[in-house]
C-alpha cells in the first residue's frame, strides 16, 4: 500500500460524494465528531483511556492501527488516531446499524487473511507483513476477484478515515483552511490563483 498521502485522500473524496459512499449525512458526521471529542476530553480529565461503545477492545486496536496506516503522522501534522478518528468511527458505526455488519466483518476478514499468511492478527503483524495484505486490497483495479470483499471494506474504511480526519481540528489545520477569518478589505483574487485557472479581471470588475 505504501504511504497514503493526505492530498491523495482529498482527491479521493473530491470524486466520491459522501452520499454515495456512506449511509449518513454531514450532520451525522459532525454529531459523531462532537461526541468523540467530548469522550476524549472526559477520558483525559479522568486519566483513563477511551472505552469504545461499539468495537471490542481488539477491534478498536485494529481500527487504530489501520487508520494510522492510511493517514500516518508526518512532519506536517498528526495521524488519524491523533485526530480522534477511531473514536469518531466508534460513534458513527454505533449510530449507523447499516455499517455495523460490514465493519465488523471487514476487520475479521483482515485478521483471517493475516492468520492465513502469517499466523498472526493484523495488530501482531510487522509493518512489512501488513503491507503485503493491504497491497492486495488497496488498489481495486489491481485486486484479484477473490479479494473483492476486502477491497469493498478497505475502500469504505479509507473513506471513513478521511472523513473523520478532515472534520477534525488537526485535519482542518492540515488543509490550511482559511475560511471563517475576518477580511477587512477584499482586494480581489490573487494573480497567481487567476493565472492558474486562466481567468483575468476586466477593468470594470477590478474597479468595483
Amino acid at each position: 500500500m505504501g504511504t497514503m498521502h493526505r492530498r491523495e485522500v482529498v482527491q479521493l473524496l473530491a470524486v466520491t460524494p459522501f452520499a454515495t459512499a456512506f449511509d449518513w449525512s454531514l450532520e451525522d458526521a459532525e454529531q459523531a465528531r462532537r461526541a468523540a471529542r467530548a469522550a476524549r476530553m472526559k477520558a483525559a480529565e479522568s486519566g483513563a483511556q477511551f472505552v469504545p461503545q461499539f468495537f471490542t477492545p481488539h477491534e478498536y486496536v485494529t481500527v487504530r492501527v489501520l487508520a494510522d496506516l492510511i493517514i500516518p503522522r508526518d512532519a506536517r501534522s498528526g495521524s488519524a488516531s491523533d485526530a480522534g478518528v477511531p473514536e469518531f468511527m466508534d460513534f458513527i458505526v454505533l449510530d449507523q446499524e447499516s455499517l455495523q455488519t460490514s465493519m465488523r466483518g471487514g476487520l475479521a476478514w483482515l485478521d483471517a487473511q493475516c492468520r492465513k499468511r502469517f499466523d498472526k492478527t493484523l495488530v501482531e503483524c510487522t509493518p512489512d507483513e501488513r503491507r503485503v495484505v493491504l497491497d492486495d486490497i488497496a488498489w481495486p483495479e489491481r485486486a484479484r476477484p477473490e479479494m473483492s470483499h476486502g477491497v469493498a471494506f478497505f475502500n469504505s474504511f479509507r473513506d471513513l478515515t478521511a472523513s473523520g480526519f478532515w472534520t477534525s481540528r488537526i485535519g482542518i489545520e492540515d488543509l490550511q483552511y482559511q475560511g471563517n477569518n475576518f477580511m477587512p478589505e477584499w482586494t480581489g483574487c490573487p494573480p497567481e490563483a487567476l493565472d492558474k485557472v486562466g481567468v483575468k479581471y476586466d477593468e470594470e470588475q477590478r474597479d468595483g
